[in-house]
């Protein structure tokens, strides 16, 4: 037989693998979808939910023993080979989730001398003890009797009296920061501590004992610096809130439990329909005297239970819900990957997301007026809190499926996509909820140790508005355009990748500024981006994966590095293929690597974490992540070397 027929044969195998391939992903996606058209795969995440779970219970002196065991077998199944925690999968030990699990675990009977516990003690002992923990976890422990509310920063209620022209107030603050914040304000206020019995105390996690530690929040070096400036107005708050006479004090809480208040009822499911605002504003509002019975606490009762897996075989919660985001990427890759736009599926997965639109003016409208209320949110209901990255996503989405009312699905299309445009800040980027939110000298605010006080623009959205604008025609010589490869060319790192700010990390990151950028039609084989495509190559494991630790977050070093996982090698390979030459062998390894590892059902397995909320402090695990994008990325393959 000739070496070309040989050629040719091993060329239409692979094509006949690759076609079976999609099909089988088609299928397995298929089968996941809810009668009403929309698709949603679970949130994992650290143990930290199910550790503050129990630490509610118990503040609130009415402990579900079911539940709380259900929590606590969860935490120690999670407990690290060093005795810690994580917060990502493989990740090292955190003092922050290591002692909210070990005090949970403390709180549901488990005995200090009880050899994980033994375990879990000497590394939180290594990490520092309780002095090092975040704001967060000292008022937590704060609440329970556990630390000095004088050394808890101080978030005063006042805040939400000051008028939105005046230099700080809470709309410029983050969307979540602004929510989490509301019934913490309250609660420092209040400062409602409940008395635990001596046994369950933690003196045996401060490393001086509790009576010498050093619970003072670090200084900057500089004397002029704004960390320094904030410390020393907290000392003042502090000596402040020792006065009896507060006159603003009564009208400022007021104000609060409004503002938080009207956030939880209709349209919302829970403060932010995230678990930190919801369980924090079921303690705000028990701290106000609201009864149990009270309409508003079984709701927020019912919407904090809404986020509780039941697997009997590892109960877990959920930092939130993921409708909206799931469907919309799955409509795309199903899209994508040859699914006609008729087809039922995506007739009804477009019904419902049509019927997820916002048309409220939410609190985006502080920073952000004038504009014709649209958008979508990420969960069934939010309807304060649409975001730019859903609604780019479900624009997306929309394209691969036929109207049923063209002029309906026009208008639709005409008003969200003014309403995106609208977001695009000063400098050519775009953030995720809110316009301009990027005043740097906030992060320096001590309750600001969270990692994400702001809401500043981000390369990965930037880009993902370009590719939205590039399907859908939109003048590549506008002026937005401009402004947005403009930004991208500023933010690209001098490797030629990008940050990855809701994925992990730089290979999301460079993937969907390729992406974006050869949509919209900019020449991709010009050096920066060369650059691009060449690190990618540069970070693809010898099995032809791609794969990145969380921890480049916090060591840059390790920029595309890790083991392999299906949803990064499928974001590697789009990056790759928007530079248009499939024949790549960095290509040809990643879609093999794709196709010999995917399961007979046609789902793909991933064991790490891929999915960012707060960089260096909240991961997340996208369940669908792992057979959504490798079908997309399948697809964008097939479709370029058609």
């Amino acid at each position: 037989m000739s070496q070309a027929k040989v050629s040719v044969g091993i060329r239409m195998e692979a094509e006949d693998a690759l076609r079976q391939s999609i099909r089988r992903s088609q299928d397995f996606l298929l089968s996941l979808q809810k009668t009403d058209g929309h698709w949603e795969g679970e949130l994992l995440v650290d143990s930290t939910l199910c550790s503050d779970t129990v630490l509610y219970m118990n503040w609130r002196d009415g402990v579900d023993e079911l539940l709380q065991a259900k929590c606590a077998d969860h935490i120690r199944r999670r407990q690290t080979a060093d005795g810690g925690w994580n917060i990502f999968i493989g990740g090292p030990s955190e003092i922050n989730a290591s002692v909210k699990a070990y005090f949970a675990l403390k709180l549901a009977g488990d005995l200090p001398n009880a050899p994980w516990m033994r375990e879990a003690r000497a590394n939180i002992l290594r990490l520092g003890g309780i002095p090092q923990v975040n704001t967060y976890c000292r008022l937590y422990l704060a609440l329970l009797g556990q630390f000095p509310w004088d050394y808890v920063p101080t978030i005063p209620p006042e805040i939400f009296l000051f008028p939105r022209w005046f230099f700080f107030n809470v709309y410029e603050m983050s969307s979540w920061s602004r929510t989490i914040i509301a019934p913490l304000a309250i609660l420092n206020h209040f400062k409602p501590t409940r008395t635990l019995p001596a046994a369950f105390h933690l003196h045996e996690l401060y490393p001086a004992g509790m009576e010498n530690a050093d619970f003072s929040l670090k200084k900057d070096k500089r004397f002029w610096a704004w960390r320094n400036f904030f410390l020393r107005c907290d000392a003042l708050l502090k000596i402040h809130n020792r006065f009896p006479i507060h006159p603003l004090r009564k009208r400022a809480l007021k104000r609060a439990e409004a503002w938080m208040t009207e956030r939880m009822g209709e349209g919302s499911d829970g403060l932010s329909a995230i678990f930190p605002a919801m369980l924090n504003s079921l303690m705000a509002l028990h701290s106000l005297g609201y009864a149990e019975d009270h309409p508003l606490v079984k709701k927020a009762e019912s919407d904090f239970r809404g986020l509780f897996i039941h697997d009997p075989a590892d109960f877990r919660i959920q930092p939130c819900l993921s409708p909206v985001w799931d469907t919309a990427i799955t409509t795309v890759a199903l899209g994508e990957s040859g699914v006609p736009k008729n087809h039922p599926a995506l007739q009804k997965a477009a019904a419902w997301m049509e019927t997820r639109e916002v048309r409220f003016a939410g609190d985006w409208t502080a920073r952000n007026p004038g504009v014709e209320p649209s958008g979508w949110a990420f969960e069934h209901s939010n309807k304060y809190y649409p975001d730019t990255d859903d609604t780019m996503m479900v624009l997306m989405a929309l394209r691969h499926c036929t109207p049923r009312d063209a002029r309906a699905r026009e208008e639709i299309h005409r008003r969200a996509l003014k309403w995106l445009l609208s977001f695009q800040c000063h400098d050519g980027g775009w953030a995720a909820f809110d316009k301009n939110l990027n005043a740097a000298w906030l992060e320096h605010v001590p309750f600001a140790d969270h990692n994400a006080i702001l809401d500043p623009t981000c390369s990965d959205l930037t880009a993902r508005v370009l590719e939205l604008l590039g399907y859908i025609g939109h003048d590549p010589r506008s002026q937005e355009v401009r402004n947005a490869i403009a930004m991208l060319r500023r933010t690209q790192e001098a490797d030629g990748s990008w940050y990855g700010r809701w994925g992990v990390n730089y290979i999301y990151g460079t993937w969907q500024a390729l992406r974006g950028l050869a949509s919209i039609g900019v020449n991709m084989d010009e050096e920066w981006i060369r650059r691009a495509t060449t690190w990618l190559e540069s970070c693809q494991n010898e099995d032809g994966s791609w794969g990145e630790t969380c921890e480049s977050y916090n060591f840059p070093a390790l920029k595309g590095r890790g083991a392999g996982t299906p949803s990064q090698t499928a974001w590697a390979l789009m990056g790759l293929c928007a530079a248009g030459d499939p024949q790549r062998e960095s290509i040809q390894a990643g879609i093999q690597w794709l196709v010999s590892t995917q399961n007979l059902d046609g789902s793909w397995t991933e064991d790490y974490t891929t999915g960012t909320g707060f960089p260096c402090v909240f991961y997340l695990k996208y369940d669908m992540y792992r057979n959504h994008f490798p079908l997309l990325a399948l697809a964008t393959y097939r479709n370029l070397i058609r």
